[in-house]
């Protein structure tokens, strides 16, 4: 088991493999932050079920710097990872990017407030055969050609696409990190986050992609 600690985004789901910018202000979160990084503990950007505590009003910065805003429920299935910190102003926001490296299963949790500590375990893919992984393969390479067609005047995401470490990334790495080009609807992509084969993350979005 592995403790998190979470950052609640609403319509935000994120993916092994990607990196995410985040920018922190309120209090109990750059109390959070200043735990993770001295603990290295992951932290998890996280799609929210609901709200459990509606946030304050806050006319000017100096407010939402010194009051906690919305309290949410997140979803069980979560990614996390260490965080960067960049920059921290002089007012006290902090700009970081966290590694998103691991999918996890939030179990418990240890601790509510000021923010949110859970235990969680490592979600894993299914293990799969020689047959599935060639068609994982196919599926792969279907999806960087749709890709390919739909930004065809894009020149940035064409050299990426064609590059040699898009190219060799495995169907698994591929079935999360293509989220860090294209965008879906937030609980469009936690249902795809929550699947444990690659096959099925494959072949949903690219069905996603050919309705288009």
């Amino acid at each position: 088991m592995t403790d998190l600690c979470l950052f609640p985004i609403p319509n935000c789901v994120t993916f092994p493999g990607t990196v995410f910018p985040l920018h922190v202000f309120e209090p109990r979160y750059r109390q959070m932050i200043d735990h993770c990084l001295a603990e290295r503990m992951p932290v998890a950007i996280c799609h929210t079920k609901a709200v459990l505590h509606d946030a304050p009003e806050a006319d000017t910065l100096e407010q939402a710097l010194s009051s906690n805003q919305a309290t949410y429920r997140p979803y069980e299935v979560v990614s996390a990872g260490q965080c960067e910190l960049l920059q921290r102003t002089e007012d006290g926001r902090m700009y970081l990017r966290v590694y998103i490296d691991k999918r996890y299963r939030i179990e418990q949790v240890k601790q509510w407030l000021p923010y949110q500590v859970y235990s969680a375990h490592v979600l894993a893919d299914e293990a799969i055969n020689d047959a599935e992984h060639a068609q994982n393969l196919l599926l792969k390479d279907k999806i960087i050609h749709r890709l390919a067609a739909l930004a065809h005047d894009v020149g940035s995401v064409q050299r990426l696409l064609k590059s040699a470490d898009w190219q060799q990334k495995t169907p698994q790495q591929f079935s999360f990190e293509v989220f860090g080009l294209v965008r879906f609807d937030a609980d469009i992509l936690q249902s795809i986050l929550e699947m444990t084969r690659a096959s099925d993350r494959l072949q949903f979005t690219l069905d996603l992609l050919n309705d288009v």
